[in-house]
C-alpha cells in the first residue's frame, strides 16, 4: 500500500518544475535584448530558443527516462536542477553566441532528466486512484513558470539588463538543489519491480504495441500540436491582424489561470475513474472540444478586446489536459519503466508541438491562406484538425483501455 506523502513532497517538486520553465523560457523573453547586446541575428535567436534547447531536451527523454528507472531519482532530480541553474547562471556571462548555444545544449539535457524522473517518483509515491490529481499538480508548473518568466525576466530586463535577468533566474535553483537533496526521500519501488531489461528498443516496442498506447500518444500529441501552435503565433495574431500589441504581454495572465485548470482536470479524471478508470480520457475530450467555440469566436472575431478574452479562455480550457496526459501512460507501463514511459511522452509531445504545429501554421500562411487574416485561418484549421484528432483517438483508447493496462499492486484510493 502507498503511503500518502504530505503536500510538502509536491509542492517542492511543482518549485522544481517552476523554476525549469523560468530557465527554459527565459532565452523568448530577453531574446531581443540578448540579440542587440552580443550583435545577434533573429535566426541566431530563434535557434538559442528552438533547436539549442527543445531538439537535446525532446531526443534526451527516452535515455533520461531508460536511467531514472535503473538510478536513483533523487538523484537525477537534483542533479538536473543544479545543472541547469548553473547553466543559466553563466548564460548571464556569455560573450558569444558559441557560450549561449553551448549553455542552453547543457539546459536541455539537465532538464531532460526532470520529468522523467519525478513522473516515476510521483507513480511510486501515490496510489494510482490520485496519480491525474498530483500529476497535475506538477504540471501546472508549466504555466505558473511561463508566466514568471515573462512577469520577472521581464521586469529585471526593462530595469538592469539581461544578464542580470539571466543570473537571477538561475540562482533559486542553485539555492533550493541541496535543500531538495535533504528534503526528498526515493521512494520504494512498487510491484514486481526488478532492473529493466537490457534492449531499449524491444522495451519502447513492447510499450508502443500496445492500441491505448498509440491511441494515447496520438490524442496528446495532437493537443500539444494545438497548443504550442497558439503559443507560438498569438503574438502574430494581435501584432499583425489586429494592430494591438498591447494584448500580448497580457496574454501571459492567461497561464496562471491554466495552472488552475490543470489541478482541477487532474482531480476531475480521478474523481470519473472511480466507476471506471478509461474515464480518464474524458479530460483530454474536454479539453480538445471545450476550447473550439471560443477559438472559433477569437480567430473570426474582428474585435482585438474580443478575440483576446476568447483565445484566453479557449487556452485555460484546451491546456488543462497536460497532467493527465502524462498521468495516463503510467497505468499501461511496468513498475520499472515508469521513468521511461515518461520521457516517451515528453518525446512525443515535445516533437509533435515544437516540430510540427508551428511549422505547419507558418506554411499555411505562407503557401495556402492569403489575406490580412491568414494567420487566424491557418491557427484555426489546425486548432479544428487536432481537436478531431484528439477525440478520436481518445475514444479508441478507452475501448482498449482494459486491455493494455498493466496490473497494478495498489487498487487503494486515497484522496488527497
Amino acid at each position: 500500500m502507498h503511503k500518502k506523502l504530505t503536500y510538502g513532497t509536491l509542492i517542492l517538486l511543482l518549485l522544481i518544475y517552476i523554476l525549469s520553465f523560468v530557465d527554459r523560457q527565459i532565452v523568448a523573453v530577453l531574446g531581443v535584448a540578448i540579440r542587440d547586446s552580443l550583435q545577434l541575428s533573429n535566426v541566431q535567436i530563434g535557434l538559442l530558443y528552438g533547436p539549442a534547447f527543445s531538439f537535446v531536451y525532446a531526443l534526451s527523454g527516452i535515455p533520461m527516462g531508460r536511467l531514472a528507472d535503473r538510478i536513483s531519482r533523487k538523484m537525477m532530480i537534483c542533479g538536473g536542477l543544479f545543472i541547469w541553474s548553473l547553466m543559466t547562471v553563466l548564460s548571464g556571462f556569455a560573450a558569444s553566441f558559441t557560450f549561449l548555444v553551448t549553455a542552453r545544449l547543457f539546459v536541455g539535457l539537465s532538464q531532460a532528466m526532470l520529468s522523467p524522473a519525478v513522473y516515476s517518483y510521483l507513480a511510486d509515491a501515490y496510489s494510482p486512484g490520485q496519480r491525474a490529481t498530483v500529476f497535475s499538480v506538477y504540471a501546472s508548473g508549466i504555466f505558473i513558470g511561463i508566466g514568471l518568466s515573462f512577469l520577472g525576466g521581464g521586469t529585471l530586463a526593462i530595469y538592469y539588463d539581461w544578464r542580470v535577468a539571466m543570473i537571477a533566474a538561475g540562482i533559486p535553483g542553485l539555492v533550493l538543489a541541496p535543500i531538495a537533496w535533504q528534503i526528498l526521500k526515493e521512494p520504494s519501488r512498487l510491484g514486481k519491480w526488478k532492473m529493466p531489461e537490457s534492449n531499449l528498443f524491444q522495451t519502447l516496442r513492447r510499450i508502443t504495441r500496445k492500441r491505448a498506447v498509440q491511441w494515447h500518444l496520438t490524442g496528446f500529441a495532437a493537443l500539444a500540436c494545438t497548443g504550442y501552435t497558439i503559443l507560438g503565433f498569438i503574438g502574430n495574431l494581435f501584432s499583425d491582424l489586429h494592430q494591438s500589441p498591447e494584448y500580448i504581454a497580457k496574454f501571459g495572465f492567461f497561464m496562471f489561470g491554466v495552472a488552475l485548470t490543470v489541478v482541477l482536470s487532474g482531480r476531475a479524471a480521478d474523481l470519473l475513474a472511480r466507476k471506471n478508470p478509461s474515464r480518464r480520457f474524458y479530460a483530454g475530450t474536454f479539453a480538445a472540444l471545450g476550447g473550439l467555440p471560443f477559438y472559433i469566436t477569437g480567430l473570426l472575431s474582428s474585435q482585438p478586446q474580443m478575440a483576446f478574452w476568447c483565445m484566453g479562455i479557449g487556452v485555460l480550457i484546451s491546456s488543462s489536459y497536460n497532467g493527465v496526459g502524462a498521468a495516463l501512460l503510467q497505468y499501461f507501463v511496468k513498475s520499472s519503466e515508469r521513468a521511461l514511459a515518461g520521457g516517451l511522452y515528453l518525446f512525443v509531445i515535445s516533437i509533435a508541438g515544437f516540430g510540427v504545429g508551428p511549422p505547419l501554421a507558418g506554411w499555411l500562411t505562407d503557401s495556402v491562406w492569403s489575406g490580412e487574416d491568414a494567420i487566424a485561418k491557418s491557427m484555426l484549421t489546425i486548432i479544428l484538425i487536432c481537436s478531431l484528432i484528439a477525440v478520436y483517438s481518445f475514444r479508441k483508447a478507452m475501448k482498449w483501455y482494459h486491455h493494455d493496462a498493466e496490473s497494478d499492486p495498489d487498487t487503494v484510493h486515497v484522496d488527497l
